[in-house]
């Protein structure tokens, strides 16, 4: 997948890099909370993740004429904003990392390889309801996993089970748009739509209102 930069609307935007291209690039935009986190990673992989995806959100924010606030994780492990405006979310994956922003709305994001073993995998994270318009499509298993990814971190608590509590509405290789919902939680029967892209083997899903 090519790096991107994309508004989606005047309150949200989202980004996609290359961390080996990034790695270079200044972090002194960083808040100092930010630059001791980066400084306690000791893991060049893992550091290269981590700037990936605060240049990534940075590069969002710019595309809707925001100042980057600085960021950092809840006990749930989830991206907030430092000054409390806005929703965010990162992820990474391969080589590459992803953020969406949106001034008002909860958002999430995921990003993942068509691969084989998530059919054999699929009774792990899928609902038998699921499983029966997914057939056996390493591409629609791939899918759907990432959009349960989104969707749990849109959310953003613990205790939520792929399997148990997010169902997705059947879908196909040709959509673009695929919904879901949380249910059987405090949070039950909360609906979720979740765009896809896909590019050569890479899926990129994100959040959308």
């Amino acid at each position: 997948m090519l790096t991107k930069i994309e508004k989606i609307s005047p309150l949200s935007a989202f980004a996609v890099n290359n961390i080996h291209e990034s790695n270079t690039l200044p972090m002194d935009f960083l808040s100092f909370r930010e630059k001791l986190s980066l400084a306690n990673i000791g893991h060049l992989r893992k550091k290269m993740e981590w700037k990936g995806a605060r240049l990534a959100i940075k590069a969002a924010l710019e595309s809707i004429q925001l100042p980057y606030p600085g960021f950092y994780k809840d006990s749930h492990g989830k991206s907030h904003t430092m000054d409390g405006y806005g929703f965010v979310s990162l992820t990474h994956h391969g080589d590459l990392a992803a953020a969406i922003f949106h001034k008002e709305m909860p958002v999430g994001i995921d990003l993942e390889r068509v691969r084989e073993k998530t059919v054999p995998l699929g009774r792990k994270y899928l609902d038998p309801k699921e499983m029966d318009f997914l057939g056996d499509d390493p591409y629609l298993y791939s899918l759907a996993w990432s959009v349960k990814e989104t969707i749990f971190k849109c959310q953003g608590r613990k205790g939520i089970s792929l399997r148990q509590n997010i169902l997705l509405q059947p879908f196909t290789k040709s959509e673009t748009v695929i919904k879901g919902k949380i249910y059987g939680t405090d949070f039950a029967d909360h609906h979720y739509s979740v765009k896809v892209i896909s590019e050569n083997d890479i899926i990129l899903t994100y959040t959308v209102w």
